[in-house]
Order: C-alpha cells, then sequence, then structure tokens
C-alpha cells in the first residue's frame, strides 16, 4: 500500500507540473568504493534515487577520497567524480550498535548495493537470505570482481586485472607491440552500468512481486559478456580474435585510423554505400567497381593492398580538409581528438555534457554529465558528500532516533573510535 501511495503522489506531482526525478521514490543503502560500484549508483543518484553510502571510520571512508594527484585530506577530484548527490554516513558494521543501524536502514530501504571482493557479502551477512528477514522486498545487488560463485569468488578484481584475464588487453594496441590495456577503465565503468541495470530490474520484480533478491553482478561476466561477436565467431566458427593495424575493424575495410598530413582520423565504411561515397572523395570512383573492392568480402581479402592505397591518399591532405570532404559527402569519419578537445567540442557543449558543482573545499568542480537521459527533465546536480556528512540527519529523520540513542550508540563506538562510558556529546556521526 505504502508503494501504491509513493506512486499516485507522484502521479499527483508530476500532473501539477511539479519536478519529480525517475528514482526519487527509491532509497539505496550502499556499501561501495573506490570506482566500479560508486560509478554505477552515481547515475541512479543523478536520477534522483537517495542513494546512503556506508563508510567504514576504521579506514577513513572511501578510500576514492584520498586518490592523488588532485586531493587535499579526504576531499579529491577523483572521489567527486564518482559520488555526486550521494549521502554519506559512518558506520562500524563490525560492532553490534554500528550492525543494528545498518539493519534500521535495511528496513526503511529498497536495495543494498556493494562492490565487494566475492567472498565479503556473506562473511559481511548483505545477501538476501541475511536480510529478507528485515525487509522481504529488499534487493541486495552485489557487484564483486569475479561473481560469489566460481572458483576465482575469493579473488580480488581490478580493472586491469579483468582487462589481461578476459582478453581484452590481447586484442588491444598495434599487431607488433605489446598487449595494451584500454585508456580508460572501461571495465570498471562497465560493470557499474550492469549493477545499476540489473538493481533497476530486481527493483521492478520486487515491487511487482512482493519479494526481494540476490543480483550477483561481476566484472569478470561484465568483460566476457563484452567480447560479444568475436565471442559467437570463435566459439560457432573457429575464428581467432587478433589485433589489428591502427585500430582496423576486423572485418569491415576500410573502417580504421588514417594518418592524415597533421594528425589522425577515423574513416569507417559500415555499408557499401559508405565506401562508393569514399572512392568519389578521394578522387578514385573507380576503385569502386574494381571486383577486388567491390564488396565487403573482396575488400577484406584485399585489405593490405586497400589500405596502403589509402594510406597514401589521406596523407596528402590535413584532418580538417578530409573532414570537410568526407562529412560534405556523409561518410562517417572524425578528427581523433584529445581529451581535452573532446571536452570543448561544440557537440559536447550543446549537449549539456560538462556541469560544475561546489565544494567548500576544492572550490567550483567541472565534471561529465551521466549520459543517462529519461524524460525532458534537466537534471539537477549535486556535489559528493563530506564524510558522515549526513549522518545524524538520517538518524533523526529517517530513522526517527531520539539524542538518548545517538549518544548510547556513540559511546559504543557505532560510528568509529573506541567503546567508551562517559557521556561525551555524540560527535562521531557527523565525522
Amino acid at each position: 500500500m505504502g508503494r501504491l501511495i509513493s506512486a499516485w503522489r507522484g502521479n499527483s506531482r508530476r500532473q501539477r507540473g511539479c519536478a519529480v526525478k525517475p528514482l526519487e521514490d527509491v532509497r539505496i543503502v550502499s556499501l561501495e568504493q573506490y570506482g566500479a560500484g560508486p560509478f554505477g549508483s552515481l547515475h541512479l543518484a543523478d536520477l534522483g534515487a537517495e542513494v546512503i553510502k556506508i563508510e567504514d571510520p576504521r579506514v577513513g571512508g572511501d578510500v576514492g577520497r584520498y586518490v592523488p594527484p588532485y586531493a587535499e585530506d579526504e576531499h579529491s577530484l577523483f572521489f567527486e567524480t564518482f559520488n555526486r548527490g550521494k549521502k554519506s554516513i559512518s558506520l562500524d558494521l563490525g560492532t553490534a550498535e554500528g550492525r543494528e543501524v545498518f539493519e534500521d536502514l535495511v528496513r526503511v530501504s529498497d536495495a543494498v548495493y556493494s562492490n565487494l571482493r566475492g567472498d565479503v557479502p556473506a562473511k559481511m551477512r548483505i545477501r538476501y537470505d541475511d536480510l529478507k528477514h528485515l525487509n522481504p522486498r529488499i534487493v541486495c545487488c552485489s557487484l564483486t570482481g569475479f561473481g560469489m560463485t566460481g572458483p576465482r569468488s575469493a579473488q580480488p578484481g581490478y580493472d586491469y586485472v579483468l582487462q589481461g584475464l578476459t582478453g581484452w588487453m590481447d586484442l588491444t594496441g598495434e599487431p607488433d607491440g605489446p598487449p595494451t590495456k584500454s585508456g580508460l577503465s572501461l571495465v570498471d565503468y562497465s560493470g557499474g552500468f550492469v549493477a545499476a541495470m540489473s538493481l533497476l530490474a530486481g527493483l521492478h520484480a520486487a515491487r511487482r512481486d512482493g519479494l526481494g533478491m540476490d543480483c550477483d553482478v561481476s566484472l569478470y561476466d561484465t568483460a566476457i559478456g563484452l567480447l560479444t561477436y568475436p565471442a559467437t565467431w570463435h566459439l560457432t566458427a573457429g575464428y581467432t580474435p587478433t589485433r589489428t593495424r591502427h585500430s582496423a575493424h576486423p572485418s569491415l575495410v576500410p573502417f580504421q585510423a588514417f594518418r592524415a598530413s597533421d594528425g589522425w582520423l577515423v574513416v569507417g565504411c559500415a555499408k557499401e554505400k559508405f565506401w562508393q561515397r569514399l572512392t568519389v572523395v578521394i578522387g578514385r570512383p573507380e576503385l569502386a567497381a574494381d571486383p577486388h573492392f567491390n564488396t565487403f568480402a573482396t575488400r577484406g581479402q584485399h585489405r593490405d593492398q586497400l589500405v596502403a592505397l589509402l594510406d597514401e591518399v589521406f596523407a596528402t591532405r590535413t584532418v580538417a580538409q578530409w573532414v570537410e570532404l568526407l562529412q560534405a559527402a556523409t561518410v562517417p569519419c572524425a578528427p581523433i581528438q584529445n581529451v581535452a578537445e573532446a571536452l570543448t567540442d561544440p557537440h559536447t557543449v550543446a549537449r549539456g555534457l560538462v556541469v560544475e558543482t561546489e565544494h567548500p573545499v576544492l572550490g567550483r568542480v567541472r565534471s561529465v554529465a551521466s549520459p543517462v537521459r529519461v524524460g525532458e527533465q534537466p537534471v539537477g546536480y549535486q556535489r559528493a558528500p563530506l564524510r558522515a556528512e549526513h549522518g545524524e540527519a538520517l538518524l533523526r529523520d529517517l530513522l526517527g532516533y531520539d539524542e538518548d540513542r545517538i549518544r548510547a550508540l556513540d559511546r559504543a563506538a557505532a560510528f568509529g573510535g573506541t567503546p567508551r562510558s562517559d557521556d561525551t556529546e555524540p560527535e562521531a556521526a557527523a565525522r
């Protein structure tokens, strides 16, 4: 009944023209740290979910707070990147009192979200079977390195490790170069997206059926899943994936990076019509009908010959000249830009992909927006929380604890520190 009332209120507010974010009625208790987990919940927070970060006071909270080089005390631009719009409370779940607060949060929440080693959710008792007596509808989404089952489940999982283990590095780089990691931590970030998707699917089912569940998500599963069609080709037809020169597509020719007279550009002929247009742009229309190059298959068979020809042609003009000619002919292409150029690209600006927040220590923080778009309402962005910034408000307003209860929890070191018997004012909850 409570959820029905919440949905009715949300509909009523929308009908009155009030700003209602898609996930305003979702509360997530998160035991997250560093990159992959916080990246997944970042987008949920941007969409209006109340994400409550439980930070371990024994280790100074989320380790992301201390990642250099742009860090001051426990404030870092790394942490700001992944924790925008969330709330923070310090809880030592190793104490009975800290566990008690955690369980009270579970009672009034929709999901418990974590990114820990695969064997840790069971040890910490944060799986569905551990929590369903508190809240039968709770969804427990665990993003781990290797999952909660299997021979690697107890191993720590990091993006670099996963890119090496799952074939990504073997496929990246020039054919005669060393195995190469992607320039971005794409296993971590993709894992965060998969975890967010799994959590939302679990919430939908829990609200429909009245029962929660575990979501056993892993970076390993994500990385293997992203092998996509090369894996299908290998498993079904015996294809052996290999590295390609200048980041060329494994089967579509030409579709790769080419060096112009002053830099690099990408040109892609994913359809026959693009190839035919390209031959006109480069002044070699006869190539479109050449039996060596007139189909995807023949161009693939004669890849080296064709690419050598195109290398010579593209070296004769600048990147800007080629992009202008190719775009006029509607041939897919782009200059290969650096990060600074990408962040100031007119399309980046037009799409509102750079956002600003104000931080009391770091000042103005500029970061990239979430790519998740739902409806037309603009997203309002808030800075990441200071450590334990929302502790007392959550205890008082959400859980209804009175002053005596908070003092007793503080004395018992539920919020960190060591247990004591004095009657000092409770401070740890806000540290």
